[in-house]
């Protein structure tokens, strides 16, 4: 006797078999025991920086400096061959603190963390040309300024989080980034339990795995569900971001995809935009299209009735060949149409940066001899004052006077930098 055929209001529906199989084999692989707990699998230490370096990161000099060690002022940095002193992080923010201490009218330069009233600064890294490499010199040069600086990223292949020794992207951790804090069920954790500690001291990082994904899936199950009206999903980001808000200065949210609802949670819970741009015509073609899509993400959140006013919008050109004739002319397309909103510094192209990538490294943590002198000083001139550029900005929402592009123009780098775009322009 055949079988009775079950009525088609009972099979299983393709989607949903899709969507079983893949949180079966999730579940399993999970099971298995793969990266529980997402450790460092290697333990980095930061260099120490030499007296040198030391007086440009201050903003003194190095005669200075010895002065302050032959007193037994301040910590006691490691002595070398023929007596040379180095530092290492946690002693440039000992120094720092000691300085603030004894020179109260310099307090602000020497300790730039937050004061009362003045509010948590959230810069989101839009998606573009270089967006991870411009995220991570700028969480690692504003913790090198003193500031206390939380790095979110939000990029489900973990780029940012390899940087720092974070390299579980692809096994299915369980709530070790910015999901757990975000996610919908019951599972959901308090922020601080997926904040982990990173090499540089000041600096904290929560990691980017492929977990990330489930929030982008989960969230549009429930918009469609909701007829494209619902609009908790970047609130939960504000949410999380709040939830630390007194243990940072600088929150820099990187790497989220563009158009998804990690991105427009990091734009919701942003007081500034950073988006990075390659001066060639494709690419500012390519940033004319996402900010269509940024546009669309803040529309919605005005739409739900909630207040969009950011500190400011800027963008940062990168990978920048001064020499190239079209380049120069896509810069002037930019700084032409958005104006001041284009920083006035570039990031040029460089092969140093580049090695230290390769490296997993940025420059900040190798010496110039490890990738080559000049190209060393040329790439950190480029860096710093794309760095100093944003410092200024947020020092100027928090109503205090810019210091960090003249301190980074005085610097011997600087200097040699300048000499040699000068050259070029003639």
């Amino acid at each position: 006797m055949p079988q009775p055929v079950s009525p088609p209001s009972e099979k299983e529906a393709t989607s949903e078999r899709i969507r079983r199989q893949g949180e079966e084999l999730w579940n399993r692989v999970r099971a298995s025991g793969a990266a529980i707990n997402f450790p460092l699998p290697d333990y980095r230490t930061l260099r120490s920086f030499s007296s040198g370096e030391v007086a440009g990161i201050l903003g003194v000099s190095d005669s200075y400096l010895r002065q302050l060690s032959l007193d037994g002022l301040g910590p006691t940095p490691e002595l070398g061959t023929a007596g040379r002193r180095s530092y290492t992080l946690r002693q440039i923010n000992e120094l720092r603190a000691y300085l603030a201490s004894s020179r109260p009218k310099d307090a602000l330069k020497f300790c730039p963390r937050r004061r009362k009233g003045e509010k948590l600064q959230v810069i989101s890294v839009g998606y573009g040309c270089a967006s991870t490499t411009t995220a991570l010199y700028l969480v690692q040069g504003l913790a090198l300024q003193g500031f206390r600086v939380l790095a979110v990223d939000l990029d489900p292949q973990g780029s940012l989080s390899a940087m720092f020794g974070y390299l579980s992207s692809s096994i299915p951790v369980h709530n070790a980034s910015m999901y757990a804090a975000i996610r919908y069920d019951d599972c959901r954790a308090n922020m601080r339990t997926v904040i982990r500690p990173t090499h540089f001291d000041g600096l904290y990082l929560v990691p980017g795995t492929i977990e990330l994904m489930l929030f982008e899936e989960e969230s549009s199950r429930r918009y469609r569900s909701e007829n494209f009206g619902y609009p908790d999903a970047s609130m939960r980001m504000v949410s999380a971001i709040e939830e630390v808000e007194g243990n940072y200065d600088v929150v820099v949210m990187a790497d989220a995809p563009i158009g998804g609802f990690l991105s427009a949670g990091a734009f919701e819970a942003a007081t500034g935009v950073l988006m990075t741009v390659h001066p060639q015509l494709d690419d500012i073609a390519s940033t004319a299209m996402s900010l269509n899509i940024f546009s669309l993400d803040v529309f919605q959140f005005e739409k739900a009735g909630r207040s969009v006013d950011f500190d400011f919008i800027k963008f940062l050109v990168t990978r920048y060949e001064p020499r190239n004739v079209s380049e120069q002319e896509a810069v002037a397309l930019l700084r032409s149409t958005l104006g001041t909103d284009v920083l006035t510094a570039t990031v040029w192209k460089s092969n140093a940066i580049a090695d230290a990538r390769r490296q997993k490294r940025s420059l900040y943590e190798l010496s110039s001899s490890e990738v080559g002198r000049s190209a060393y000083l040329q790439a950190m001139e480029t860096l710093n004052s794309s760095n100093a550029e944003v410092m200024d900005i947020i020092s100027e929402v928090w109503g205090r006077p810019p210091i960090y592009v003249s301190q980074a123009s005085r610097s011997t780098t600087a200097g040699k930098a300048k000499s040699q775009s000068s050259r070029l322009s003639k």
